[in-house]
């Protein structure tokens, strides 16, 4: 059951377009029984990436579930070209793994070139 409840949280959740700050996140059940699931989260209004998962995590654990903070970095989304490029870091959480959050990305927007790298802030 808490499977199917944590399937329903999305695994991508960014703004449209520009460039903005964004979590690497992983889901769980409470008290840590049960498969965990990685979620990404960005938006331009966040000053600070603690803005983003502190929002999140309090909205997701309402539903019971735990979150960890994997690491941020910064998402240029460019709508029109259909392209997302991950990049950069957080000063608070550190780099989250680029690779795990382009796959996400990759999932959920597959007619994109989603692209990352290390560098970059």
């Amino acid at each position: 059951m808490a499977a199917e409840q944590l399937s329903g949280i999305p695994s991508v959740d960014i703004d449209p377009d520009g460039v903005f700050k964004y979590v690497l996140i992983r889901v769980r059940p409470a008290r840590g029984h049960g498969p965990a699931r990685d979620i990404v989260r960005g938006y331009a209004w966040a000053e600070y990436h603690a803005d983003i998962y502190d929002k999140t995590a309090a909205e997701i654990e309402k539903q019971g579930y735990d979150c960890e903070c994997l690491g941020g970095g910064r998402i240029s989304h460019q709508s029109k070209e259909k392209k997302i490029h991950v990049y950069g870091y957080s000063v608070g959480f550190g780099q989250a793994k680029h690779s795990v959050s382009t796959k996400l990305l990759k999932d959920e927007y597959p007619d994109y070139a989603v692209t990352w790298a290390d560098e970059g802030y």
